[in-house]
């Protein structure tokens, strides 16, 4: 029977195809003494067998779909496999104790992830304690005859359904066969819903119960426009979203028309409209969109997206290829923003009561001075192939940002005085997310070159509501006076000192915050590439000389999140 599940709409566009559950299986097991030692000890060599090929499909798939590089960690997880010291204690273990292969395994793998985990002066050891973790995890699915899900492996049309989405994860999704995605939780500015609109896939987030409803194989159909689920669809159902998405893909068209045009309003007044990519893969989608920058690439996938620490040399090549690849146009990199919801496995955070208040992005590279130094030097070695921006995530004291300047000035004279080719001519500034910054935003605007709005942080912090939580979604209210007073204040101050303000944060693509941030004299509009020609459509309608006024209504303190987003919609409507 046809179910709708509603959620929040993450990703626009509208697609059918089978579900494919991502969620964790049961792994649980029942301890017990067996009689038949031998024939435990074979169903663990079989156990063994099934994953070490396993893991030769995924890595040759890693291979095709990341690259070499990031798939050698697959490699690593096959040593272990075939490593006697560790498959011979399992063994030994079954034969001594008389107990199942299962409870073997639990116990073996855990006396190597405590003693892996300890050598806390040796970070290549402690490492191995993730490795050893998800070995295990996969060779006790085979024992217990339970499939662990894996994207790699995906080779056909599917939609997928999760409890969540890490960003790594999202990352790994090859657009040719997920056809979309559908989580219990998150909101519109989770990191998967963002890497879901750079995907260009219908995302729908927030629905709490899909992963209980959904059964792995079911037809389903996904409306990423509106947020809607559909379960076990009719024909009448198929036809119907089959027009819904020829419309759409016209209207798609008709935007696309404006590809190679300036963003001009009504008015004459040109705007830059960039893009915000995670990897040099999502070039295509800035320049089939007809971006006029880059004015957020998020680094922290370089880090994600590999089995250690990314080195000079690759990250230049990464930057590189981007600045290349952009032909002259401006490029902003923020430098790596790890911490919150983003980890790596390499590099353990502490354990934290609120780690998106705590250890992360420039707390962590002013800590570890190597690692952002290593990054500053491939960024001003790549400078030279393009017009590079550099930004500061996290800001929130002006000492911050002059020690972090400082570091970068230092690299530079030791590049030039190596003989290395540095670019003159880039600029250095910072994200406001932290309301302390957006309040002070008049002094920071003396020291900086830039500012760029993070306005999903910016939100979340404001107004005291993680934005990954659906509890308090409704909390997320980027037309509240308090935040566009604080957006408000930002442009000003930068604008008073001859600087510039970009905004990276979702906002900048929303359509209700368009008009009110061209009254505000936003410089640069930077968001998913796939809604870049979609606002320059709606710029062209626009007056900026008649949003002044829009603007002072709005920030009126008397008004709240929705009575502006109704202030709005009744004055486009008008148009």
């Amino acid at each position: 029977m046809t179910k709708t599940i509603s959620g929040i709409a993450a990703s626009d566009g509208i697609a059918a195809a089978k579900a494919y559950l991502l969620v964790q299986p049961d792994l649980s097991f029942e301890k017990k003494m067996v009689s038949d030692v031998d024939g435990e000890v074979a169903k663990l060599k079989s156990a063994l067998e099934v994953s070490d090929s396993e893991l030769s499909t995924i890595r040759d798939k890693a291979v095709e779909s990341l690259g070499e590089e990031e798939a050698q960690v697959f490699d690593a997880h096959k040593m272990i496999l075939a490593d006697p010291e560790f498959t011979g204690a399992v063994e030994q273990k079954i034969k001594d104790d008389s107990v199942s292969a299962e409870q073997a395994l639990d116990e073996v793998s855990k006396q190597f992830i405590t003693l892996f985990e300890s050598m806390v002066d040796n970070p290549y050891m402690q490492e191995r304690a993730a490795d050893v973790r998800d070995v295990s995890k996969r060779v006790m699915s085979h024992l217990l005859g339970v499939t662990l899900p894996n994207p790699a492996l995906i080779d056909e049309e599917v939609i997928i359904v999760a409890e969540d989405l890490t960003p790594s994860d999202t990352a790994q999704l090859n657009k040719k066969y997920v056809k979309g995605f559908v989580t219990d939780i998150g909101g519109r500015t989770a990191h998967s819903a963002i890497m879901a609109r750079s995907l260009e896939i219908p995302a729908i987030v927030g629905t709490n119960v899909v992963t209980k409803e959904v059964i792995e194989g079911q037809s389903v159909i996904i409306d990423g426009n509106d947020g809607d689920f559909i379960l076990d669809p009719s024909d009448a159902d198929l036809v119907k979203y089959n027009k819904m998405a020829a419309d759409f893909a016209a209207q798609k068209a008709e935007w696309e028309k404006l590809k190679n045009e300036e963003t001009r309003t009504a008015d004459g007044k040109q705007f830059d409209i960039a893009a915000n990519i995670g990897t040099p893969k999502d070039l295509d989608g800035v320049l089939a969109n007809g971006a006029e920058g880059i004015g957020l690439y998020r680094t922290e996938f370089l880090y994600m997206d590999s089995a250690e620490l990314p080195d000079e040399d690759s990250q230049f090549e990464a930057y590189k290829t981007v600045l290349e690849g952009m032909n002259g146009k401006p490029v902003v990199v923020r430098t790596m923003d790890i911490g919150g919801d983003k980890h790596l496995p390499y590099m353990p955070l502490p354990d934290e009561m609120n780690p998106f208040l705590g250890y992360r992005a420039i707390r962590i590279s002013l800590d570890k001075q190597d690692i952002f130094r290593t990054q500053l030097r491939a960024l001003l070695r790549a400078s030279v192939y393009g017009s590079l921006r550099i930004m500061f995530p996290m800001i929130a004291t002006i000492q911050e940002f002059n020690d972090a300047k400082a570091i970068f000035e230092e690299e530079k004279k030791n590049l030039i005085a190596e003989g290395t080719k540095v670019s003159d001519n880039i600029q250095v500034g910072m994200m406001i997310e932290i309301p302390a910054a957006a309040i002070l935003a008049d002094q920071f605007a003396k020291v900086v070159d830039f500012f760029s709005i993070g306005t999903n942080d910016l939100i979340q912090y404001t107004m005291a509501a993680d934005r990954g939580n659906e509890h308090v979604s409704y909390l997320y209210q980027p037309y509240n006076p308090s935040i566009l007073r604080l957006v408000k204040n930002v442009i000003e101050a930068s604008h008073k000192e001859g600087k510039w303000t970009g905004m990276c944060g979702e906002a900048a693509g929303d359509p209700i915050m368009v008009p009110l941030l061209l009254g505000m004299g936003l410089d640069e509009f930077s968001m998913s590439a796939t809604s870049v020609l979609k606002v320059r459509s709606l710029m062209k309608k626009l007056d900026t000389t008649k949003l002044v006024d829009l603007v002072d209504q709005a920030v009126n303190v008397s008004l709240t999140n929705d009575d502006n987003e109704k202030l709005v919609t009744d004055y486009m409507n008008k148009i």
